[in-house]
């Protein structure tokens, strides 16, 4: 016969689980809070300044969050799961094809940080370690659906995908260092840096279809320097 559960564990569990619902929920509507907080106030907001906004104390925030880092942390994992990934999970899954879906997955990227000129420095204005992997977690998913999007792709037309996730990591860092640059000194529009960014991507998925995406064709076959093209007109 089995042993009967203890009177009223059931119920202690769940308090316990509507508790914990219940902290997550006001940690994100905190996180939010802090969110329209820094577009308001700007980067430099200060903990005061975030509770102000908010209309609740300080203690309030560090009843949530350990420090400012933390709850700089939260912020960055908020808007990942809120934003980023949902914009590119949109753009991975678009009905476009070619150098037009290409161009669409850099330019949602670049534009879903350039529309955020406060938030973006307030994240990398914290040095801690969790700070950088919910960067490195942002990353890996996006990457991962960029890996998937490109298998498919590729299988259908019977092409070599051995090679599909480190291709894909290296457009999502390249193109993530690249904007984060960007950020920091805009020395071109945000179109600009999209189609600098599409005209490397483009010719690289080129270049890989080429060889069916085959290491072994790559690498058995010569690789002449390019040739140049006539200078332009007024050089």
């Amino acid at each position: 016969m089995a042993p009967q559960s203890k009177p009223g564990a059931v119920k202690v569990d769940g308090r316990k689980r509507r508790w914990h619902q219940h902290k997550v929920e006001r940690r994100n509507e905190l996180v939010d809070g802090t969110l329209e907080a820094i577009r308001t106030r700007g980067r430099d907001v200060s903990m005061d300044e975030i509770a102000a906004e908010i209309g609740v104390s300080k203690t309030v925030l560090y009843r949530y969050f350990i420090d400012k880092n933390d709850l700089t942390t939260a912020v960055m994992m908020r808007f990942a799961q809120t934003t980023l990934i949902p914009n590119m999970a949109a753009a991975l899954s678009s009905n476009l094809d070619g150098y037009h879906l290409a161009r669409e997955i850099i330019r949602v990227y670049v534009d879903t940080v350039a529309a955020e000129p406060e938030i973006y420095p307030f994240v990398f204005a914290n040095s801690s370690a969790s700070k950088s992997k919910v960067i490195a977690d942002s990353e890996r998913i996006i990457a991962g659906m960029l890996a998937v999007m490109f298998r498919r792709r590729m299988q259908e037309v019977g092409m070599d995908t051995k090679g599909v996730e480190p291709w894909a990591y290296m457009i999502v860092g390249g193109v993530q260092l690249a904007t984060h640059s960007w950020m920091s000194h805009r020395r071109m529009s945000a179109e600009e840096l999209t189609d600098y960014l599409t005209m490397l991507s483009w010719s690289a998925l080129c270049g890989i279809v080429e060889v069916g995406g085959s290491l072994e064709r790559f690498n058995g076959q010569a690789h002449p320097s390019p040739i140049l093209p006539p200078p332009m007109s007024g050089d």
